[in-house]
């Protein structure tokens, strides 16, 4: 599919995401934080760049999902999981191999993304972390883009449940076909997998009965100016496909 980007509205979560640019600037610019320009300070390279995209694509997805001005956003210091400015908006970041990716919404969300076509020692990864379920429908598939999906979804759903990967990857199990089971019964999950340019672009998040069947919002914004500014980033059109929208049942 081609097209245009869904646009994004409070009642559910939106997907912002953006080139990086290979520019660097001799200080962080005049919207950063003093954490923000403490940490990039300490940064070199592609780590710098990362760190200068995320912190201004956050900006700009606060922006374009709550109405107000770039310059008027901004996330708790440390790691970015809350906004500040405007309040109590959940945060989620990722990025890799040149995009980066901020999921915002007023409820628990995380997001991860990868290149569709890394190709990764899949297989020893998932012996030493899937659940024996997971592996064996994954063994017989024998698809990499299948393992990538998997590992987007653990990954994502350890963002939005606020938990480390350590000892945690089977707290969300992935059964053939994509059925998925977590373990916090009493809330109600529910995880987005689109393809755009390229990439697994991977969302999990909390929903409600009613927004089951809605997809979250998915927009490409313009990459940042040379400068970092915080001047409003137009949409840009992009190919893009959902590959599923799921409710996480409960483990058992």
């Amino acid at each position: 599919m081609t097209g245009r980007f869904n646009d994004c509205n409070p009642d559910r979560p939106g997907i912002w995401l953006c080139h990086q640019i290979n520019r660097d600037l001799p200080s962080a610019p005049p919207w950063m934080t003093a954490p923000e320009a403490q940490t990039l300070a300490n940064l070199e390279g592609l780590r710098r760049s990362e760190f200068l995209t995320s912190r201004w694509l956050i900006r700009q997805g606060l922006a374009k999902a709550s109405g107000q001005s770039p310059q008027h956003c901004r996330p708790v210091d440390g790691r970015p999981v809350k906004s500040i400015k405007p309040a109590d908006w959940c945060l989620s970041l990722s990025h890799s191999k040149g995009l980066s990716a901020v999921a915002t919404g007023m409820a628990p969300l995380g997001i991860d993304i990868e290149p569709s076509q890394r190709k990764p020692d899949w297989i020893g990864v998932a012996k030493r972390w899937f659940s024996t379920v997971e592996q064996e429908w994954l063994f017989r598939a024998d698809d990499p883009f299948n393992f990538l999906k998997v590992w987007t979804l653990k990954e994502a759903w350890l963002k939005a449940t606020g938990r480390g990967i350590a000892g945690n990857l089977q707290t969300l199990e992935v059964r053939k076909d994509f059925e998925l089971y977590g373990d916090q019964p009493d809330q109600h999950w529910l995880a987005s997998c689109f393809y755009v340019e390229g990439f697994l672009v991977t969302l999990v998040y909390q929903g409600t009965e009613d927004s089951s069947g809605s997809l979250p919002g998915i927009t490409l914004l313009e990459p940042p100016p040379d400068n970092y500014g915080l001047i409003r980033a137009g949409n840009l059109d992009a190919s893009w496909e959902p590959l599923f929208h799921k409710t996480i049942r409960a483990k058992r």
